[in-house]
């Protein structure tokens, strides 16, 4: 059960992160200017960064879980 939740969580983890940084490839491709790379990047770490890193979290905890379950099945096997 373990496994199929870890699982889970890496699958969302992976969208939430995969379509985050995609947002944020999109607004880079949309400066004009020095000035406006620096009012992106400031608004794209604010709305799209925090995102991303629940994503990789989310990711991560999933993968502790699917390698703890198969650590469990190998101790009792």
């Amino acid at each position: 059960m373990r496994e199929l939740l870890g699982g889970c969580l890496q699958a969302v983890g992976i969208l939430i992160a995969g379509v985050t940084g995609l947002c944020m490839l999109i607004l880079i491709a949309g400066i004009h200017s020095w000035r406006s790379f620096i009012d992106t990047i400031g608004a794209g770490m604010l709305y799209a960064g925090i995102p991303f890193l629940i994503g990789i979290g989310l990711f991560m905890a999933g993968r502790s879980m699917v390698r703890s379950d198969r650590n469990d099945w190998d101790r009792w096997s």
